[in-house]
């Protein structure tokens, strides 16, 4: 992949990696062994036929390629993008073992991207309609997977997503250099080709009562995970803290780097401070760079301990973000407006459940990252406004929906997938949950009869 250089492309919002060409993708699909047990399909969270798709790429035959992607995964431009592949499909690789795993994440890229650049694709075959209607709440990667997925085993689906724009976190959370929004647009738009109906600016709860919502014949709850957190600690009510959620909202879906030509500003520090060490932390920080920013990353372990992707934290470190590991913050310094960040250096000590080192704070090693902006990207929950409103809903600890191994909910005919069930996690996890929860759903809908 050959990615646009730093000194460029922090001064814009275009894409970093430009993708494959079809030589080139080609010559990489070339590379796969076509193994009889193929470990990649085990790793891919939607079980995308990945050596038939890269066989057919060998040949030159892309729009077949596309074809078997796509009968699994309504989205292969955006996951070729953001999945973690280098953990799921890629990692399963046996190339990967001896070296290099063979580049599957940007050869399902390449395929989508030229699919929709160049060819004009069939939607798949739907069954026949079977009178049952689905709701779906949240139009993320979870709602549009699982739409995709039951309208074409012939159910009315419709989607009602609260915000202006569909996409959910596609749209609002991730930026134009990861992610183009027309991507996301086009994608979408072909699962309102299969029939899905979109309803926009519709919260459901208020603007869709309870009542109408569960007068579905299945409702599928993928509301996502917008409600950040925070540390608790002093100062994080001065002008100049956001969190990442609504930092990155203003920009990505509101376009606030484009105020006034926009009608929503963002404040625009000269020095900004991220808190976290995930890719959210890292979208973040990559933002508040192409403002214009002298950017810090706050980290409470070391930077091999980051849950962000590798590609991401070497983008962020070749963009000129810093990164301050093993430090924690415990005070915001300001009297309106951020001044500066005090920070404790950690000691790590053992291992926790992930596997990763815990931070100890060390006594007496306080110190001050100047700062006129802080970014809090430590995590977040689902928004409990719906949830609390569905008499009988059964909520976990961090106000996700407790579901069983098919994501039915506590009520027998709702179910819930993505960052809803699950808490913050990858967009191909959210996707695999949504096809699990169809499947039952759409069993369930057709032993009624």
């Amino acid at each position: 992949m050959r990615d646009r250089s730093p000194d460029l492309r922090i001064h814009d919002f275009q894409e970093v990696d430009p993708g494959l060409n079809g030589q080139e993708a080609i010559a990489e699909a070339m590379l796969c062994l076509q193994c009889k047990k193929p470990l990649c399909v085990d790793g891919c969270p939607v079980g995308i036929d990945i050596p038939g798709f890269i066989a057919q790429v060998a040949e030159g035959n892309f729009l077949a390629a596309y074809e078997i992607i796509r009968s699994e995964n309504m989205l292969p431009a955006i996951c070729g993008r953001v999945c973690p592949q280098e953990v799921q499909c890629e990692g399963a690789c046996v190339l990967a073992n001896k070296g290099s795993p063979v580049a599957i994440g940007a050869l399902e890229r390449f395929v989508a991207d030229r699919a929709r650049e160049e060819t004009d694709p069939k939607p798949p075959a739907l069954a026949e309609q079977t009178g049952k209607r689905v709701a779906v709440v949240g139009s993320g990667p979870a709602g549009v997977t699982a739409a995709a997925e039951l309208v074409r085993r012939g159910h009315s689906v419709t989607i009602f997503e609260s915000l202006h724009e569909a996409g959910g976190v596609l749209i609002y959370g991730i930026p134009e250099f990861r992610l183009p929004k027309e991507v996301v647009r086009a994608e979408i738009e072909g699962v309102k080709d299969l029939g899905v109906t979109v309803h926009l600016n519709h919260l459901a709860g208020r603007s869709i009562t309870p009542e109408e919502l569960l007068g579905h014949d299945a409702v599928f709850l993928a509301m996502g995970a917008g409600l950040p957190h925070f540390m608790g600690i002093d100062g994080e009510n001065l002008n100049g803290v956001y969190s990442a959620n609504e930092f990155l909202t203003r920009v990505n879906l509101m376009h606030a780097d484009r105020f006034p030509e926009s009608d929503t500003p963002v404040m625009q520090g000269r020095r900004v401070a991220v808190v976290g060490g995930g890719n959210v932390a890292m979208d973040a920080a990559r933002v508040a760079r192409r403002l214009g920013a002298e950017a810090a990353l706050i980290y409470r372990r070391r930077e091999e301990d980051m849950p962000a992707r590798k590609a991401e934290t070497e983008h962020a470190k070749e963009e000129g973000v810093r990164f301050i590991t093993c430090a924690n913050p415990v005070k915001i310094y300001g009297e309106q407006s951020v001044t500066g960040i005090e920070c404790l250096r950690m000691d790590l000590q053992g291992t926790d459940e992930s596997g990763r080192p815990v931070p100890r704070p060390v006594e007496g090693s306080n110190f001050v990252v100047d700062a006129d902006l802080c970014i809090i990207a430590i995590g977040q929950s689902p928004n409990p406004l719906l949830a609390r409103m569905i008499p009988g809903l059964r909520l976990g600890k961090r106000g996700t929906v407790l579901v069983d191994d098919d994501g039915r909910t506590s009520i027998p005919h709702v179910f819930a997938g993505g960052d809803i069930s699950t808490g913050a996690a990858t967009v191909i996890t959210a996707m695999g949950s949504a096809k699990v929860a169809a499947v039952a759903i759409d069993r369930m809908l057709m032993e009624q009869g």
